[in-house]
């Protein structure tokens, strides 16, 4: 592929310019020249014409006076001539041209001692088109040799293929050194899998977090050679190694348990492993526990919803206008109509287009979602046990926040109102705390996530999750937020994305055709 060089827009202004310069330069180099030249030839002609019409201008004849100045009017450079006596009344005027008038020459006709009369001459002005029209050889010439001095430019200040590969090393250094930094986070943050099972080794959750810490800060060292060479982190090993020890863990776990209940790791592990109303009971005093905290925080459920091993369905996604100050309230309805309208046709012509992707065969929607002030929700089935709803509803929820970023960002260069979002996906039990969840703690552009363990193993090899920061409540404690995906799948809903924008497109031209 053959680049441009550098900046060879600004280097065609300052070729202009130096162009422009240079005629000008020339035009006023040359007009100076011809004007001391052309007065000197005045001068010239004044004393020669005296010398001629001394005799005559001494008898005041104007008939042998108009003849020889006739004569001198004929130079290309005269402009006009006018004789006058000694008391200065005018006996001939020769030649008309006022607007050709440039400089003139007087000068004094003496006859000894006396003043016999005097003589004035006219120069026709010098024009700047002439000039150029006499120099039209080097105007060109010029002209030309710019020209050539920009494709010289264009063809010489090219970058060579070495300096794209240092500016492209430079570049992914750049982008290495940035991923790095913002995934130091996450080098001690469990898989998704084992994210779903820690929630029932409760019991060993210190022991778990010390051992992720260690075995992630362990990998990240071994693997900083790799890391330098390809500039990507590698997790798999990562997540490989804690998957291992999250097994073996429970699997000690259970043996102790059935062996002694004496040692405190036993009754740690005999606690978390429990699943019986002893668990309920934590998960209710912890329930009211978050109440008696914060009031913001009003979460009533049953035993059941709680459960981790809960059975669905169905997929709930809640979408919600992050709007800080009501302006969607604000706004006239001849606005917001157009605009909610908007987000429907986007969130029906999204749901569509991603239901119709093989990895997600057996799932249907459940309703045709609309969008008013307070969001819009769409519901997802699965028909069958091999259907992954969970997987639909977390793509739809992330496939929604990359359409509606793009239709916030090209409404904000237009000046139109819009607002961004935040999206929620849970199972049909979670739906009314998944709300509390999105007016409470949810962020913009951000989507939360409430579904069982079998939910989570679902979207585990798919999707990347983490826990909330300083939970407060069970719910919290249980919700998980979206973190990123594998190229596989972002890569698949950037093609349904395409797919809706282009069908948005297409209906418009249809619509315009008819």
């Amino acid at each position: 592929m053959t680049y441009l060089a550098p900046r060879q827009g600004l280097f065609a202004i300052i070729i202009l310019v130096s162009f422009c310069l240079q005629t000008l330069l020339l035009v006023i180099s040359t007009d100076q020249q011809l004007t001391t030249s052309r007065e000197q030839k005045g001068e010239q002609m004044v004393a020669q014409l005296i010398d001629e019409a001394r005799l005559s201008l001494e008898n005041e004849d104007r008939v042998s006076l108009s003849v020889i100045a006739n004569r001198y009017t004929s130079e290309q450079d005269v402009a006009r001539i006018v004789i006058k006596d000694s008391n200065g009344e005018i006996l001939v005027p020769v030649g008309n041209a006022p607007m050709q008038q440039g400089d003139t020459i007087s000068q004094m006709a003496t006859k000894g001692d006396a003043v016999i009369g005097s003589v004035a001459l006219t120069l026709k002005d010098i024009s700047k088109g002439e000039i150029i029209a006499m120099q039209w050889p080097f105007v060109i010439g010029s002209l030309v040799l710019h020209l050539f001095l920009w494709l010289l430019y264009g063809y010489v200040a090219r970058p060579t293929k070495e300096q794209i590969n240092a500016l492209s090393r430079d570049i992914q250094d750049l982008h290495r050194e940035q991923y790095i930094q913002s995934g130091q986070l996450s080098y001690g943050r469990a898989p998704n899998e084992n994210y779903a099972e820690s929630r029932d080794a409760g019991g060993v959750e210190a022991t778990l977090d010390s051992a992720v810490g260690n075995d992630a800060h362990h990998t990240a060292d071994t693997s900083d050679h790799e890391t330098g060479k390809t500039g990507k982190v590698n997790t798999t090993g990562i997540h490989s190694e804690l998957n291992a020890y999250l097994k073996s863990q429970q699997a000690n776990a259970a043996d102790k348990q059935a062996s002694s209940h004496t040692s405190t790791d036993v009754a740690q592990d005999t606690q978390s492993n429990n699943t019986s109303s002893q668990a309920q009971h934590a998960d209710d005093a912890q329930i009211s526990t978050g109440i008696e905290s914060s009031g913001a925080h009003k979460f009533t459920s049953s035993t059941s919803k709680l459960s981790a091993t809960r059975t669905f369905d169905t997929v709930s996604v809640q979408i919600m206008f992050h709007d800080e100050y009501n302006m969607l309230e604000r706004l006239a309805p001849e606005m917001r109509m157009p605009y909610l309208a908007l987000c429907t046709q986007l969130l029906n012509q999204a749901m569509t287009e991603l239901l119709k992707q093989p990895l997600l065969l057996g799932v249907s929607a459940v309703n045709e979602p609309r969008f008013d002030e307070s969001g819009a929700c769409a519901v997802l089935r699965a028909d069958n046990s091999h259907a992954k709803a969970a997987l639909a509803g977390v793509m739809l929820g992330k496939l929604y926040l990359m359409l509606n970023k793009i239709i916030h960002e090209k409404h904000i260069e237009l000046s139109r109102f819009a607002l961004p979002a935040k999206v929620g996906v849970s199972d049909e039990a979670q739906t009314q705390a998944m709300t509390q969840l999105l007016n409470s703690v949810g962020r913009k552009e951000q989507m939360l996530i409430l579904l069982p363990n079998s939910g989570l193993k679902q979207i585990g090899s798919h999707v990347q999750v983490q826990s909330l920061k300083r939970p407060t409540t069970v719910y919290e404690r249980e919700c998980a937020v979206f973190d990123g995906g594998n190229d596989a799948m972002i890569q698949r809903l950037a093609s349904v994305r395409n797919a809706v924008l282009m069908s948005g497109v297409e209906e418009e031209e249809q619509g315009v055709t008819n």
